[in-house]
């Protein structure tokens, strides 16, 4: 009797620590996982229309999720598009209006302006930071400066991705840090040690709710694709098979980290996110282009949608729609309030530019809660390149298109489009629509000095 006694004990006990399991994984806040390519073209994935492309992955990851056609980063270029994503606010309220040095001893983003991994941090969360920064170079600038308990990556805007120097700015010098301190690994590869200690901070912090920043450095230039990949694509065209190179690899490595949450089991209660920084650069470094931005005019540095409309993702399978596809306008500074959401995080007093788009997520045919964006860019404060878009119009002042799809002249310094009508923005029709193009540069006017109060 006393032995069956036992083993009922036992049996009870065992259903017990089952149910407290069951009850306390229920409870547990989604992982989130925040993934921002690195000049990654418009059209740049298969799930794109890329039929020249290999990137099963990152087609995978939209197919166990929501894929955006209308997604605009905050800015052309890298520091305050990677600002907005990371604080949900414009670039310059955040304090990054342009790109931030990548020399050590500068500062960038100011320490008072709070970040992702502060907000999750606050609210138990274990936040990680891998890859590329470029958001200051002090230790107060730096990640761990910021928020992140864990971090490895350079701080620069780029670095050589195997003997890990900053080559374009001279003099040439070693960029590579974990948690603050310099570290070296000559001759390794940098997106495989990315994906490694990406992966090794989830393991690391599986049992525990973890929000990882894998800020990629790829597919920017040097273009630094593995043999496989080059010779996948020795029959494109340069500078196409080089650019092409670099983006399967950078697909095969964030497979990589997939693939680690399938095995861990971890997938329908983590949070996936991607989104490039901006368009793809037809800078001298990418041999003059091999990026896309398909029928959009603009590339990197330019405010037409070649620029500023990229690729963009989210999955949470069991959580949100699969297979699906959004046309709604959203944007880099959404993705913070609207994991404030999903996560039922406490944000405190924080106030967002983004919006939370989590009605967009669960609805095709929910609005996109943006009435008005805008954006400003380089070109100098008298020649100040700048966006704003309202519905389906969209006025850009003093424009630069670094696609050089067709000529500007004197007459485009105002150049207005409706994008219903054409998303090419070869046609300028601020001629035609005067009082809309007044309309728009007034709400400009009066957002510039709002965000810069």
């Amino acid at each position: 009797m006393q032995r069956r006694n036992r083993t009922t004990s036992r049996i009870l006990s065992c259903l017990l620590c089952l149910i407290t399991a069951s009850v306390a994984a229920a409870d547990r806040k989604p992982n989130v996982i925040l993934i921002l390519a690195d000049d990654l073209g418009s059209v740049d994935l298969n799930c794109y229309g890329a039929n020249d492309l290999a990137t099963p992955n990152l087609d995978a990851l939209a197919d166990r999720g929501i894929r955006f056609t209308q997604f605009y980063a905050a800015a052309p270029v890298c520091s305050p598009s990677r600002a907005a994503f990371i604080t949900g606010q414009y670039p310059q309220r955040a304090g990054v209006p342009g790109n931030v040095s990548s020399k050590a001893g500068n500062t960038g983003m100011p320490v008072a302006t709070q970040t992702v991994a502060e907000l999750f941090g606050a609210n138990g969360y274990v936040a990680g930071h891998v890859g590329k920064w470029h958001l200051g170079y002090t230790p107060a600038t730096m990640p761990s400066g910021q928020g992140f308990v864990e971090t490895f990556g350079h701080m620069g805007g780029c670095i050589d991705n195997y003997s890990h120097f900053f080559y374009w700015n001279g003099p040439n010098r070693h960029d590579l840090w974990r948690n603050g301190k310099e570290v070296f690994h000559d001759g390794e590869y940098f997106p495989d040690l990315m994906a490694n200690d990406a992966i090794r901070f989830i393991e690391q912090h599986r049992e525990q709710p973890f929000m990882l920043y894998w800020a990629l450095n790829t597919p920017h230039y040097p273009l630094q694709g593995t043999d496989k990949w080059r010779k996948h694509y020795a029959d494109l065209d340069a500078p196409r098979k080089m650019y092409a190179a670099f983006v399967s690899t950078t697909d095969e490595i964030i497979g990589r980290l997939l693939a680690k949450l399938d095995e861990l089991k971890m997938r329908e209660n983590t949070i996936v996110v991607f989104q490039s920084d901006h368009g793809h650069s037809t800078e001298e470094r990418t041999f003059g282009g091999g990026g896309s931005a398909g029928p959009y005019r603009g590339a990197k540095f330019s405010l037409f949608e070649g620029g500023i409309r990229v690729p963009a993702m989210v999955s949470w399978p069991g959580h949100i729609p699969q297979k699906s596809v959004r046309h709604q306008m959203a944007t880099g500074c959404d993705w913070l309030p609207t994991l404030v959401s999903l996560c039922d995080l406490d944000a405190g007093q924080r106030k967002f530019d983004g919006k939370d788009i989590s009605s967009v997520l669960k609805s095709a045919d929910a609005p996109s809660p943006h009435k008005v964006f805008h954006w400003e860019s380089g070109g100098g404060k008298n020649n100040r390149q700048w966006a704003v878009r309202k519905g389906d119009w969209k006025l850009i002042g003093n424009p630069n298109d670094t696609s050089n799809k067709a000529a500007l002249t004197q007459n485009d310094r105002r150049f207005l489009v409706n994008l219903s009508d054409s998303v090419h923005e070869l046609e300028n029709t601020a001629a035609q629509h005067p009082e809309i193009v007044k309309e728009l540069e007034q709400l400009h006017d009066d957002w510039i000095k709002n965000v810069t109060q």
